[in-house]
């Protein structure tokens, strides 16, 4: 059962699922997982596979998973991850925080990307967001500048991931996010990674050795008044990683046939990393699949420790 979460309006837009809006009230442990790459990012089936796995571990951790999603132009915070036919229609959206009012008067359906998710879970009040990689600016295209970079600026959650999508631009990112005001630390790693890769080579400031010392910045951070994003990064799982030298030839050849078939837009994020899927003979999408069950784990573990926190506030 979904409750509204603007009770009076004619048409509510944000739907808390009842599980989360409980665990919500009672300061509990809650984690928001986006559903782009879901809807966008992944086969069906291994998608379908993906969702009931993130909600296990978030739940094996000790938190409440809030798989966020529109559907039929409702905004769900909590949708449940085995009703999720939804996302998989021909005409699903790939719904950037921009994108929600037009999805909501259309009553459309959609994924949300990291941008989407951030703002919605900084409306609603939930800590920590999980991903896989985030968007940053493109290889060979420096003004195509992925949204979740300005939400990173704009909304102060906790968001772990694996670095930035390995079709970004790694230097040029990470100066964005440094321009934005965004800080990064590295969960058990002196570099920043570069999603299916393990690093990108470039040297982080700060390190982190438990999710205890993340909830302490964070803590500080909002108690000094910041409003961006804290942003969390660990390394794909070693045995599932690819190696840098494997991929770059793949990437840029990627790339070049995206330009020539003019993909743009949201469908060239996905189109990349198919075109890489195929090319490694499927070792990107379980390195893929491996990081986003290891950043669910994180987070959760992390979520955990800002619900103790604020328990000991009090």
């Amino acid at each position: 059962m979904i409750a509204s979460a603007r009770r009076g309006a004619r048409r509510p837009q944000l739907h808390l699922g009842s599980e989360i809006g409980a665990a919500l009230r009672k300061g509990a442990a809650c984690v928001a997982l986006e559903s782009a790459v879901l809807s966008h990012g992944l086969p069906q089936d291994d998608a379908r596979r993906l969702a009931s796995s993130l909600d296990r571990i978030v739940r094996k951790a000790g938190a409440t998973p809030a798989l966020v999603a529109v559907k039929d132009g409702r905004i769900v915070v909590g949708a449940d991850p085995h009703d999720l036919g939804f996302l998989f229609e021909r005409d699903t959206l790939k719904l950037a925080e921009r994108d929600l009012g037009v999805a909501v008067a259309a009553r459309r359906s959609g994924g949300t990307t990291v941008a989407a998710t951030l703002a919605l879970a900084d409306r609603v009040g939930i800590a920590v967001l999980a991903t896989g990689g985030i968007g940053g600016v493109h290889l060979d295209r420096p003004h195509d500048v992925s949204a979740d970079l300005h939400a990173l600026a704009r909304h102060p959650v906790v968001v772990v991931c694996a670095g930035a999508k390995i079709i970004c631009d790694m230097e040029r990112t990470v100066e964005a996010l440094d321009t934005l005001g965004v800080p990064i630390i590295g969960y058990r790693t002196d570099f920043f990674p570069a999603f299916l890769v393990r690093s990108s080579g470039i040297a982080l400031a700060h390190r982190v050795e438990t999710a205890a010392e993340i909830v302490a910045i964070q803590r500080e951070r909002i108690a000094l008044g910041a409003r961006s994003a804290l942003l969390v990064v660990q390394s794909a799982p070693a045995a599932l990683a690819l190696d840098t030298r494997a991929v770059e030839g793949v990437i840029a050849a990627s790339v070049r046939r995206a330009h020539k078939q003019k993909v743009r837009g949201p469908a060239l994020t996905p189109y990349l990393l198919g075109a890489i899927a195929d090319a490694t003979q499927g070792r990107s999408l379980r390195a893929n699949i491996g990081l986003l069950e290891a950043n669910a784990a994180l987070a959760a573990s992390v979520a955990v420790a800002v619900a103790l926190s604020r328990r000991r506030a009090r």
